[in-house]
């Protein structure tokens, strides 16, 4: 299933059913995204890969007089954003893929953000070049990705209790891994025409399950979204209820006074347009 039809479909919907969960568990990266913003200066931001729209109607809401245009791929998560933002008059989403997507007439962004959303692109110096040339001269980009496996315990935790890939997985295809490489993140991002790239590590907990059932909905949480839940999707019955019950008990055994969180790292990437 290529990307596109992931997210236009079951990946979409998934994302979109939970978007509560999702802001939940990326709390801690979407105020550190937030700080980041005060580094540039700026009057209109595209924010790539919106999703739900928690990024970009946050920055809506602390900032009245910068309009904020957020693009997905996905029609129902496009549909969320819209109804959470309906009452801010500076925020709106757009359906599109932001690796060729045309902005409207006189939109020009002069900050490009993106919360985890630019890791997917088949192309992505192709991305990035169509992002420089539809930005305004000198503006400013931040984004955040993944760093390796090895510090993001939703992959190694969790994904121990899976049976192993039959063939391991490249590093660079698109997916959720494929900016960990900081090198390779510099060389994209010059190769497309931005500069003074720098990346900064960062650390945080992310929230999978809380309330009085916090097992029950870390649970959830993981079968619905996710490299699992598509792991899941792929098991037999017999398979996937094995699965759970494997699940289920290793959730408790992280679980603390009502709540269950992983150990995550990300890049925190910043760049300017030539």
């Amino acid at each position: 299933m290529s990307r596109v039809m992931d997210w236009e479909g079951q990946a979409g919907e998934s994302w979109a059913a939970e978007w509560r969960r999702t802001d939940r568990s990326w709390g801690g990266l979407t105020e550190r995204l937030l700080r980041g913003t005060r580094d540039f200066s700026f009057s209109s931001v595209l924010d790539i890969g919106c999703g739900a729209g928690e990024l970009s109607l946050a920055i809506a809401r602390g900032r009245h007089g910068v309009s904020v245009l957020g693009v997905d791929i996905s029609p129902r998560l496009v549909d969320v954003a819209r109804e959470r933002g309906h009452n801010l008059a500076n925020a709106s989403f757009e359906l599109g893929d932001a690796s060729r997507w045309v902005p409207p007439a006189g939109f020009r962004p002069d900050l490009l953000i993106s919360r985890h959303g630019v890791m997917f692109f088949p192309d992505p110096v192709g991305a990035f070049s169509h992002l420089a040339n539809i930005s305004a001269p000198g503006a400013g980009l931040l984004f955040s990705c993944f760093r390796s496996p090895a510090v993001n315990e939703i992959f190694t935790a969790v994904g121990s209790l899976l049976p192993p890939p039959e063939t391991p997985p490249d590093p660079e295809a698109p997916g959720p891994m494929a900016f960990a490489d900081p090198d390779r993140v510099r060389t994209i991002l010059t190769s497309a025409g931005w500069t003074n790239v720098k990346l900064e590590p960062f650390d945080f907990a992310m929230v999978v399950g809380m309330g009085e059932d916090a097992v029950s909905d870390a649970a959830a949480y993981f079968s619905t979204i996710g490299p699992t839940a598509l792991a899941m999707a792929a098991m037999s019955e017999e398979d996937r209820v094995a699965f759970r019950q494997r699940l289920r008990g290793f959730l408790a055994s992280r679980e603390i006074d009502g709540i269950v969180a992983f150990s995550a790292g990300a890049w925190i990437v910043t760049a300017h347009r030539r």
